[in-house]
């Protein structure tokens, strides 16, 4: 018998359990739409974090202020106040393979612009920051080199506080605001930029000359950051090693001590997050696949029940030259078309799912066509499975016996 002829004999007797035949199928669909949108859901996770990677820069190293001891007891992250303009100098003179670098101080402050206020960071830093961020400005322009050297009160402003203090989409370049009663002239206004790694908001700041925040609004002499852009990606990991090793010598760490300073890069912070995430797909993927075994079991105890049912019809096909291996093979195939059409429908649906959980609850997801592929093969691979033993079993009755059946 061809392979058509089984095939039209098995829809033919699908169809008449329809409602069996569609219960069988839903555990199919239930798995392979998991599946999809788990991976959908992984995925999306997984692009964002990359996209944040992007946005932040290119080639990034971070210099941070480190901890210090205060008779055994340690004053945590950011509080040591040993990190020195002359050092962000000594980087950029002696460690090779550096493209930009700018120095920081950080605050945070209320910010007034007529009768409008807003608290914000206010981020003290230098001029290579929008090349360091690959950041363009929106309105106006940064400030420049005579503006650092002179702790001018000029600022630029990030998109989001912009729209705070003057109303969305504004050019307050001219503008004054002031910072702690100190007025400053808005000079321009940053792009926007959106979330950053550590899910920050990268608009809500202000920026200013890191010479002002020193002088004119801290009264202090250390800096909180450096950042660093090395000149290519693969120059990053030298580039870091020659920070550390020259902080090290210049605050006289010996060996075995601890550093007072903190040198991150950006595929460091970014690690933690994406190996997280790629953890939590692979486990929701795994539940989902779950879903696929039982819907296999479901397809297998279906098909032994309607051997036993069809008991008489296979008995008499075969007694009138239907061969083992036609009943084994109309069988399988009622088994793999019930797979097949599950795992069709369960993919229409887990792509409605993935869409419907990005319009709807605003999640990022990214379907995969691997996944898809994937999961329908499995789906098919799966029919094959639990299906071949009620199709072996159907295949092994006795003629004689199997017309005797009631």
């Amino acid at each position: 018998m061809g392979l058509l002829m089984t095939l039209r004999i098995a829809l033919k007797a699908l169809f008449r359990n329809k409602m069996r035949s569609a219960l069988t199928m839903l555990g199919m669909i239930i798995g392979v739409a998991a599946v999809i949108a788990m991976v959908a859901l992984g995925n999306g996770a997984r692009s964002t974090i990359e996209s944040q990677i992007r946005s932040a820069g290119t080639n990034l190293i971070y210099v941070m202020a480190g901890n210090f001891m205060a008779g055994g007891v340690r004053m945590g992250s950011g509080a040591a106040n040993t990190l020195l303009v002359e050092d962000a100098q000594a980087i950029r003179e002696q460690v090779p393979n550096i493209q930009y670098l700018a120095m920081g101080v950080t605050t945070r402050s209320q910010v007034i612009a007529g009768n409008q206020n807003w608290n914000t960071r206010v981020n003290g830093t230098d001029i290579e920051l929008p090349l360091i961020r690959s950041w363009p400005v929106e309105y106006g322009a940064f400030f420049t080199p005579q503006d650092v050297s002179s702790a001018a009160k000029v600022a630029v402003l990030g998109s989001t506080v912009r729209d705070m203090l003057f109303g969305e989409g504004a050019d307050p370049t001219g503008q004054t605001i002031r910072v702690r009663n100190q007025p400053f002239k808005v000079v321009g206004v940053m792009s926007s930029k959106g979330q950053g790694t550590g899910g920050e908001d990268q608009d809500d700041a202000v920026y200013v000359p890191y010479t002002t925040v020193q002088k004119k609004l801290l009264g202090i002499t250390h800096i909180n950051n450096i950042t660093i852009s090395a000149v290519t990606a693969n120059s990053v990991a030298t580039v870091s090693d020659g920070v550390t090793t020259l902080l090290r010598a210049r605050h006289r760490i010996y060996q075995g001590d601890t550093d007072d300073f903190m040198v991150r890069t950006l595929e460091e912070m970014a690690a933690m997050r994406t190996e997280a995430t790629r953890t939590m797909g692979a486990l929701l993927a795994s539940i989902a696949g779950v879903s696929l075994i039982v819907g296999g079991i479901g397809i297998m105890n279906i098909m032994l029940v309607s051997v036993t049912e069809r008991t008489r019809e296979i008995g008499l096909r075969m007694s009138i030259g239907a061969r083992s291996r036609d009943v084994l093979m109309q069988f399988l195939v009622e088994a793999i078309v019930l797979s097949l059409i599950g795992g069709a429908i369960g993919i229409g649906l887990g792509i409605s799912v993935s869409t419907a959980l990005t319009q709807f609850l605003g999640w990022p997801t990214q379907i995969s066509p691997q996944a898809v592929g994937l999961a329908f093969g499995f789906s098919a691979l799966t029919g094959v499975f639990f299906g071949f033993y009620p199709a072996r079993k159907a295949a092994r009755l006795d003629p004689i016996e199997a017309l005797r059946y009631e």
